[in-house]
């Protein structure tokens, strides 16, 4: 995957990928006497990734580390956001308060006190502020790539400069991690260099890893709020979704984040009073790209009629087997409930329908013309669209079926590519298609997901890559103006109307059209364990690779 996207969204085109038959984990059935009670101490956690590189460096996404989702439970933020519900406020953690001025270009922490590093060392203002400054040192370490200006401490408190306005990145700098100075400013390269012993502020610690097991402890003393009730976190990379699917439903696992069709029947069935799913809608969204330079796609009469003949109901309970990737069915484009606080008056309420005659009246308005089922251009010629995917990922592929049969509705001839997908990658990155589905990036704030789809300033000439997004080749100066205005709006009221520009264009331009959110969800059991976050206490997200994932553990108790 190419974007610099939420770790949700990274992920999510790999799931759908055919897998291996399944294997066993050495960490199943793992138990042993202590405080939880039922004599179960350790939480079993898989991810389909197979082999995994024995390496806790947290800042790279090749690490064992990040693939698994463990650096969360070694290194904290300096607050703790809730993507499940990205307008609540931060909670804080390694910091108590933070004070933004300046526009959003300088923030300012104060420092917990009495935190203590698992090597019995004292976290320190001067910790908080080098763990900014590698930032801006390394910027291959600068994932969230934050535009840092300058650091500073003073005794308890750590200012941080930014060259420009961080309202849309402000829970990326909030979840910023805490690295220990003294360890890192004598690394040769924190770019490439093996954490062989991870030294962090959080309840666990490294005990050991291979290529497909990795074991944590909790911290015995020393840990700066209640210590975990969970003893032991055993993870264990999996050969792919089979095999992952057949470890959460034998037990082997207890928490996943892995895409299996339909996962009602072969999950939930085989111990509906423990095994749940969960997948809140994240501000992000899959759906179909249209490549808005090729004729007669450039016509956004044409775009918003086939965005309205898409059944994206048949699309979540088929292509998404009715859980995996929530339904968006806002006008705006927008996932709900999760934006529901973004979406401006002029659209509240507004949702997608499938209306075959309005599209139809739409295109005859236009100058199209139908007959015999042929729906022909302002030129005379027959409408005919290639929709794209890789073979291998199964959803998308249903997906487009089902599009395809959709957009035979209104005399528009859609052919399904299964692509390869290496050539696929290059092709969407370098504007060789007609139609794709694909995701958005995602954040706290709607930024981020239409910053992707129609930010002029990431278009890229036909056979050039476009690794910063905006594929469909969306042009809109318009667009592009009120992005910068939201990013830099000095106060609710700017920012609100630059939203309701940028709303405005997504209902009468449509530059792309989302079917399925983005989500922070997660397969668990609670046979073993409660606390997990749901419908009725949606705390924080649940998938496991996330910075949130140390909320949860930190809230499950045992169910005995």
């Amino acid at each position: 995957m190419r974007l610099n996207r939420t770790i949700t969204a990274v992920f999510a085109g790999s799931l759908a990928i055919t897998c291996l038959a399944a294997c066993s984990s050495t960490n199943a059935g793992h138990k042993a006497t202590g405080s939880g009670g039922s004599g179960v101490t350790a939480l079993k956690i898989g991810m389909p990734d197979g082999a995994i590189t024995k390496n806790n460096n947290p800042y790279l996404n090749s690490s064992a580390a990040a693939a698994l989702g463990y650096r969360f439970m070694i290194y904290e933020p300096l607050a703790m956001v809730n993507e499940a519900k990205p307008a609540d406020p931060a909670q804080p953690w390694l910091a108590t308060k933070w004070d933004w001025t300046n526009n959003y270009k300088t923030v300012t922490f104060t420092v917990r006190d009495g935190v203590k590093f698992s090597d019995g060392s004292a976290m320190t203002a001067a910790d908080v502020a080098y763990s900014f400054q590698i930032l801006k040192d390394q910027p291959a370490l600068n994932y969230n790539a934050l535009a840092i200006d300058s650091t500073s401490s003073s005794g308890n408190t750590v200012t941080v400069n930014f060259t420009n306005s961080q309202f849309v990145t402000q829970s990326k700098v909030l979840r910023t991690f805490v690295i220990p100075k003294a360890i890192w400013s004598k690394m040769v390269d924190p770019t490439k260099d093996i954490v062989a012993n991870p030294v962090g502020t959080g309840p666990y610690t490294l005990k050991s890893i291979t290529t497909q097991n990795v074991t944590l402890q909790a911290r015995t003393s020393d840990y700066w709020q209640a210590l975990p009730k969970v003893q032991t976190l055993l993870y264990t990379s999996y050969t792919g979704n089979d095999s992952m699917t057949t470890a959460l439903t034998s037990g082997a696992a207890e928490w996943s984040y892995v895409f299996i069709p339909q996962a009602k029947q072969v999950f939930v069935a085989k111990d509906p009073a423990h095994f749940k799913l969960w997948f809140p809608p994240s501000l992000s969204a899959d759906g179909l790209w249209i490549n808005t330079t090729v004729k007669p796609f450039d016509d956004p009469a044409l775009r918003g009629a086939m965005a309205m003949v898409i059944n994206r109901d048949d699309i979540f309970n088929q292509g998404e087997s009715g859980y995996f990737k929530p339904l968006v069915d806002s006008v705006t484009g927008l996932p709900t409930p999760a934006g529901d606080p973004f979406i401006v008056d002029k659209y509240k309420g507004q949702t997608a329908k499938v209306d075959v005659a309005g599209a139809l009246a739409k295109l005859k308005a236009a100058g199209y013309t139908y007959a015999n089922n042929v729906l022909k251009d302002k030129t005379g010629k027959p409408v005919t669209i290639t929709l794209t995917d890789p073979a291998g990922w199964s959803d998308y592929q249903t997906d487009l079926t089902i599009i395809a049969d959709n957009f035979s509705k209104i005399g528009i001839k859609a052919t399904v590519d299964k692509a390869d997908e290496n050539a696929w990658t290059k092709n969407i990155g370098a504007g060789n298609f007609q139609a794709a589905m694909h995701w958005t990036n995602g954040g706290a704030t709607p930024y981020d997901f239409y910053e992707n789809i129609m930010n002029g300033d990431n278009l890229k000439p036909i056979g050039t890559d476009s690794p910063n997004g905006n594929y469909g080749r969306f042009t809109s100066p318009q667009a592009t103006q009120a992005l910068k205005d939201y990013a830099n709006a000095p106060d609710d009221a700017s920012r609100t109307a630059a939203l309701t520009t940028l709303e405005t264009i997504m209902v009468e331009q449509t530059p792309m059209i989302p079917t399925s959110a983005g989500n922070y969800g997660a397969e668990y059991s609670t046979k073993n364990w409660v606390g997990w976050p749901d419908d009725s206490n949606n705390y924080a997200g649940a998938q496991p690779t996330i910075p949130e994932a140390l909320n949860v553990v930190l809230h499950l108790k045992s169910a005995k």
